[in-house]
Formats: structure tokens, sequence, C-alpha cells
């Protein structure tokens, strides 16, 4: 069951992203724009497009949110292999996903306070500023 899931769960994002999704959805919208007059602007003309698109939104947000956890685990899982890889990197940094978003926030804190140091006379901001005029 969970492979057919992941499987349909990736067929239907990488669809659904695609322009063609787009056009077809908009084309559905204007069918149902269209035959307005012919079912007199009724409620269940108007319920009709209501329904299948709650239904949809709330189908999608499940699919893409099992996508994207499925993507930000491969990347942790790669980042992890980096930095287990590089001799001088701190593996102390493998798994810091799990912490809090404050311990997270401080240690992000503590490295661009670290990087100020060893760059003397420089902050953080002023490396991105250097990178970003490089373009």
């Amino acid at each position: 069951m969970e492979r057919f899931f992941t499987a349909a769960a990736s067929r239907v994002a990488a669809m659904s992203g695609q322009p063609a999704a787009f056009i077809i959805a908009c084309a559905l919208i204007l069918l149902w724009i269209v035959t307005g007059p012919l079912f007199q602007w009724t409620d269940t003309w108007q319920l009709v497009v209501n329904t299948a698109t709650t239904i949809i939104t709330f189908l999608m947000v499940f699919l893409i949110q099992n996508s994207q956890n499925r993507d930000a685990a491969a990347m942790q899982a790669k980042l992890d292999e980096l930095i287990r890889a590089v001799r001088d990197a701190r593996n102390e940094f493998v798994g810091i996903e799990h912490l809090t978003d404050r311990q997270i926030e401080a240690i992000r804190l503590d490295l661009e306070e670290e990087i100020a140091d060893h760059a003397r006379g420089r902050h953080p901001a002023d490396s991105i500023s250097r990178l970003l005029t490089r373009r």
C-alpha cells in the first residue's frame, strides 16, 4: 500500500505541476462558466464547481505534502552524507532537523557569529552582498 501511494503521489504531483494541468484546469473553469446560462446560474450549478474544487484541493494537499516530505527527507540524507564525508565538517550537524525551531535558530545565529569572528571587520551580510554583486 505504501509503495502504491508513493508512486501515485509522485505521479500526481509531477503531472499537476505541468503547464498542461493548468491549461486543463482553466478550460474546465471556462466550460463551467459557459454552461452558467444553460443552467440559469442556479445554486446547483455553483455547487458543482465548489464541491469539485474542494475535493480536489483536499486530496492534493495530502499528495503534495507526501511528495515534499519525501523530497525533504532525501535532501537531509544527502546533506548528512556530505557532512559525514567531509573531513573538517562537524558531524554534530547531522540530524539537527529534528531540533525545535528555537534550537535551530540559535545554531544559525552562532554560526553567523562564528563566521563574522573569522572574517575580521566583516558582517555575515557582507559575504552575501559580495555574492550578489558577482552576478
